[in-house]
């Protein structure tokens, strides 16, 4: 079965085109000669998702490495509604740099499709200070489940009743599963949680069948042996576990879904400041022992612009606004 919102470019030919690159001298050095400030109070970085997810890992090691710049700096976990109650308070914080967050695709991109009405503004509203990370999701399953691949996953859905958790309707783990329901030609029923911290219990406890989590978040589960991994849903394997295939191969030909995470501000932030706060995250990126973790928890780095971030935000917002639309996702 053909599709016609998955004949897109892989998001790595998204990141090349918007110049996203890994951190470099050139930039650290603009900066520099634009006066960069840092901000003057206490920083509080927002995560829209409970602690434990992707975003919340990239926060905490932002907070942990900017610790030794003059300000203390708080991870601030406000969830709901698809990430819509974090973002709407960083959209209506003062823009002075004290306030920041981890927006994502489904904060910074595919709500704006889903939802009838935001209350706030996902480009207008922020100041864009760099893309941090990307990863696929895993297709993970309760170790009960008959099946060990997606042609037997999707047979079984055929024949039963399954149903797919999410950390909220909007974010990419519930989209991978209604384009996953799109091409197989299932109805999978979606269940979405605050946080992808409130579905795995659910999850291994057989409430739910499946989920299609970050891969920092769900390795850990299958080296442990608590769930099955079934693929993984970006278009080539991932380097952080290379013998999962993706869904693409696995049976159903054009199948991506990429997560993604970025650093931003409310709106009308000065540019020094905006500057410099870019500045101190491309030097951690490029720190080889956060390379290190996060490249093994399956988070591929790529910082660079606040213009090539605002122009990745806006090739997403178009490309999953077509995904929501022909796939009929709603927010549950």
């Amino acid at each position: 079965m053909k599709h016609p919102t998955v004949r897109r470019a892989h998001l790595r030919h998204l990141l090349v085109g918007a110049g996203i690159v890994v951190a470099g001298l050139a930039w650290t050095q603009h900066a520099k000669a634009q006066g960069a400030v840092w901000p003057t109070k206490p920083i509080r970085i927002v995560v829209t998702f409970p602690p434990g997810g992707a975003p919340d890992t990239l926060a905490r090691v932002l907070a942990e490495k900017w610790a030794s710049l003059g300000q203390p700096v708080t991870v601030d976990n406000k969830p709901g509604a698809g990430g819509n109650i974090g973002s709407d308070f960083v959209a209506k914080s003062p823009g002075d740099g004290a306030t920041l967050i981890i927006g994502t695709v489904g904060t910074h991109a595919i709500n704006a499709a889903l939802y009838d009405k935001l209350p706030y503004n996902h480009i207008k509203d922020f100041t864009p200070i760099t893309f941090l990370a990307s990863t696929p999701n895993l297709l993970v399953v309760n170790k009960t489940v008959p099946a060990n691949n997606v042609k037997e996953l999707v047979e079984l859905a055929r024949k039963s009743a399954l149903s797919f958790g999410s950390s909220g309707s909007g974010t990419s783990i519930h989209l991978s599963g209604e384009l996953f329901n799109t091409l197989a030609g299932v109805k999978m029923q979606h269940v979405p949680y605050k946080g992808r911290a409130q579905a795995i219990p659910d999850l291994l406890g057989g409430r739910i069948q499946m989920i299609f989590d970050n891969m920092p978040s769900a390795l850990p589960l299958v080296k442990s042996g608590e769930l099955k991994a079934i693929a993984v849903t970006s278009a080539t394997r991932s380097p952080a576990a290379p013998n999962i295939p993706t869904i693409a191969e696995s049976g159903l030909p054009g199948f991506e879904a990429t997560s993604w995470f970025a650093l931003l501000g409310p709106a009308n932030m000065p540019r020094d400041v905006q500057m410099r706060i870019n500045q101190e995250a491309l030097k951690v990126l490029a720190m080889p022992d956060v390379k290190e973790k996060l490249g093994g928890l399956g988070l591929e780095v790529a910082a660079g612009t606040p213009e090539a971030l605002t122009a990745l935000m806006q090739a997403e917002t178009a490309k999953w606004a077509k995904v929501v639309k022909e796939s009929g996702a709603k927010p549950d």
